[in-house]
């Protein structure tokens, strides 16, 4: 059977389970953070999902698509939303805005693009050095961080939900050998969040620009390197053909997480058992980009490496102890000042310590026993 066809019938499952089920029994346990009035309705809506993407990217374009399918196949319907990529109604990296000023319902992004409204809003993205995928899903869903989240949103009028996790990054294209932490100075790189800010201390100059205007950038010598997402994803923008060396390991992004971001009052707007569907779609979307990139990079690392002979290579050790020095500080930087992002950053550290504990001695002496 197709992978679409496979995905067709588990939403048709999810759809008949959505409808069966009451609200309360499909509720997660961070539940909406505001009530609707309304119980049931037969009302249809129609909304817009914008995003940081190009339309129908791999991975992240496919995977708002497949947010938005799973939403209007659970509702039967009754929530109809339209994806709309990168810059067909606003630039990727003013949806944020766009969706509190209620242009559009939904945006899809991760939150390190909002940074410059409030820096603690990165730690919600990802955090260089931090938690792995499965770590930070834990987190947001049962350690607190969900609702540190609602709170970080909540003056801007939206509500966030996961909506992915694009699991351990690759470290960057580089069209120079890093073999000390002194090629990295003058160097002009994408790479956002707090990894940009890293940089910026390592003596680099981080530049932040859309996926979709990373290959002609980084062919015409706009920016010397740049980070993406890794082999999948890499490799369908063809950036092997912009740069000679594919570094290894992402210290910037371990598992970085993708939102969708509503409107409050859209949300509102909808009934409780609409509002259910939403949430419960959000962490079907997020479970199934996580599987998808473990699968697709598989195989997209080996045409990477067998097809198109790319050059392959590891951080050497003093790089990555300076970069994790300069971590720590600029994630200082960000607590230092503001009570909420102290809050934050001290949940996620306290998950992070009790995390490592058990993962040294499960799946790390397991993989290292394998």
């Amino acid at each position: 059977m197709s992978d679409k066809n496979t995905r067709r019938k588990f939403l048709q499952y999810l759809g008949v389970g959505a409808a069966s089920c009451t609200v309360a029994a499909c509720n997660e346990k961070t539940s909406n953070p505001t009530a609707s009035s309304t119980v049931t309705s037969n009302q249809t809506f129609n909304w817009k999902m914008i995003t940081t993407w190009p339309k129908n990217f791999p991975g992240l374009g496919t995977g708002a698509e497949f947010l938005a399918q799973t939403i209007n196949e659970m509702s039967n319907g009754r929530l109809n939303i339209k994806v709309y990529g990168a810059g067909e109604i606003v630039p990727a990296l003013e949806i944020f805005d766009a969706v509190t000023a209620g242009t559009a319902e939904m945006g899809h992004g991760s939150a390190y693009y909002w940074k410059g409204k409030n820096p603690a809003l990165q730690f919600f993205s990802t955090v260089p050095f931090g938690m792995t995928a499965n770590e930070m899903n834990a987190w947001l869903y049962h350690g607190g961080g969900m609702e540190l989240w609602q709170r970080a949103y909540q003056p801007f009028g939206l509500v966030p939900m996961a909506a992915g996790n694009t699991m351990v990054q690759m470290g960057g294209w580089f069209n120079k050998e890093i073999n000390s932490v002194e090629d990295l100075q003058g160097l002009k790189m994408r790479i956002p969040g707090l990894g940009g800010e890293v940089l910026r201390l390592a003596g680099g100059t981080p530049v932040n620009i859309p996926g979709g205007d990373l290959f002609v950038s980084l062919q015409k010598g706009v920016i010397d390197a740049t980070e993406w997402v890794g082999p999948y994803n890499d490799l369908a923008f063809g950036l092997h053909k912009a740069a000679k060396y594919y570094y290894s390991p992402g210290w910037h992004e371990p598992g970085t997480t993708l939102e969708c971001f509503i409107n409050e009052e859209a949300y509102n707007s909808l009934p409780s058992d609409l509002q259910s569907i939403v949430r419960n779609a959000a962490r079907v979307a997020n479970q199934d980009m996580m599987l998808e990139y473990v699968a697709r990079n598989n195989d997209a690392l080996e045409t990477l490496i067998n097809e198109h002979k790319v050059d392959v290579r590891e951080f050497p050790t003093d790089v990555i102890e300076k970069l994790r020095g300069l971590s720590e500080q600029v994630v200082a930087d960000v607590v230092g000042s503001d009570p909420f992002a102290r809050e934050i950053y001290d949940s996620y550290q306290s998950f992070l310590a009790k995390s490592k504990a058990w993962y040294n001695l499960s799946e790390r002496a397991y993989l290292n026993m394998r």
